[in-house]
């Protein structure tokens, strides 16, 4: 990717798109705090809320606004002036105009045509840059339009004095490959920034927003823990650990922030991060399998594809069906004893055995106790044998 030579910026949509989960509502207090974080974490855009929801929604964007944080804030609105009339009251500096662009939507949801799409992208475009707004065009459902009916809409936004045009996928239908031949052919036909709005359907989220930026993207959309519609948006914790780590792209962020932001977000979503979320699952860097045990406690390299140290995160090793005797005999050297070879095979065989039955790993004083119980037994036979 030659991505690397250039800058790409994180559009956050967690307050806006994230909270547009099934669900999901954020207080006031939530908004504001998440706002912090993100803002505290380095991310330079931040997609705050739907004026047009109403009076409440509109005063906590005016206090999120007051707060005057270190990132460009933008309201989303529908291509109308009622939303555009409502952003102007939040102080927000830029403003997300969605329109419809495929035919599907076009026809069936706002039963109107081409025409009066692009009649109305230019008077509102133009209503919104005279009132002093930054205008980003969102093209909604553009994986199923027409590529040139995208390439006008953007042109015509652009005469009337936009700066960017957002490219949704929103249902989530497109590949990776797509995405890379239709971002590259809308930047070289349009002088607009480009951002990437990916939902994870088919679970490519992530990789449809390093496609685009490959395309040559601008801006991408994110969400904290890949909150959004359905299946969710590109997880803002996976963009930027891939975009740096595999593309060499620095977004800015603070990583060492990510897993508090995500925690923050969990708890005020009410959404629960599986354990094996990538980047900030609680046991995406734990280790049970023996053969990576063993390679881990030669060289961490040898296992670990993303530093945990970069995220202020460490590897965990865990007793269980597939662990080998270096953990455990690791294990009961951090207890201050050394079981015998022969010991150990027994011991891993009753772990084994205890790791189907219980779905867990042994607390200590379990082994312990096991480690008693078969010298009791050795002594036992021993005194048997004797006699």
């Amino acid at each position: 990717m030659s991505a690397s030579a250039r800058k790409v910026v994180i559009d956050d949509t967690t307050l806006r798109d994230g909270e547009q989960s099934a669900g999901v509502a954020f207080t006031a207090e939530e908004k504001i705090a998440i706002a912090r974080e993100l803002a505290a974490a380095g991310v330079p855009e931040l997609e705050i809320g739907i004026p047009a929801m109403g009076v409440e929604e509109c005063e906590v964007m005016r206090a999120i606004v007051a707060e005057k944080l270190p990132a460009r804030l933008l309201a989303w609105c529908r291509l109308s002036d009622v939303d555009l009339h409502a952003a102007l009251t939040t102080g927000v500096p830029m403003v997300d105009l969605c329109v419809p662009a495929s035919d599907q939507h076009i026809q069936k949801k706002l039963q109107r045509d081409r025409g009066w799409v692009l009649r109305e992208v230019s008077r509102l475009v133009e209503k919104a840059t005279a009132a002093g707004l930054d205008v980003c065009i969102g093209c909604e459902d553009a994986s199923r339009a027409d590529i040139d009916f995208i390439k006008r809409i953007g042109a015509v936004a652009r005469q009337y004095g936009a700066r960017r045009l957002r490219f949704a996928d929103t249902l989530g239908v497109m590949e990776p490959f797509a995405v890379i031949r239709t971002i590259r052919e809308l930047s070289s036909a349009l002088d607009l920034e480009i951002e990437i709005h990916a939902h994870d359907d088919y679970g490519l989220a992530t990789a449809n927003t390093l496609a685009a930026v490959a395309g040559g993207a601008t801006h991408i959309n994110t969400t904290v823990n890949g909150l959004g519609e359905r299946a969710g948006n590109a997880p803002l914790e996976e963009c930027v650990l891939a975009l740096q780590h595999l593309y060499g792209v620095d977004t800015g962020i603070d990583a060492l922030r990510l897993p508090a932001l995500s925690q923050l977000v969990e708890r005020a979503s009410g959404r629960s991060v599986a354990r094996q979320k990538s980047v900030v699952g609680s046991g995406v860097f734990t280790h049970e399998a023996g053969i990576h045990v063993d390679g881990l406690i030669k060289d961490v390299r040898n296992y670990q594809g993303l530093d945990p140290a970069v995220i202020g995160r460490r590897h965990t090793l865990v007793l269980g069906k597939h662990s080998g005797t270096h953990l455990l005999r690791a294990t009961y050297a951090e207890l201050g004893i050394e079981p015998e070879n022969h010991e150990l095979e027994i011991l891993l065989a009753r772990l084994r055995h205890f790791a189907m039955k219980q779905k867990r790993e042994p607390k200590r004083g379990e082994l312990l106790d096991w480690l008693d119980d078969l010298r009791q037994q050795t002594v036992q036979v021993a005194c048997g044998a004797a006699l």
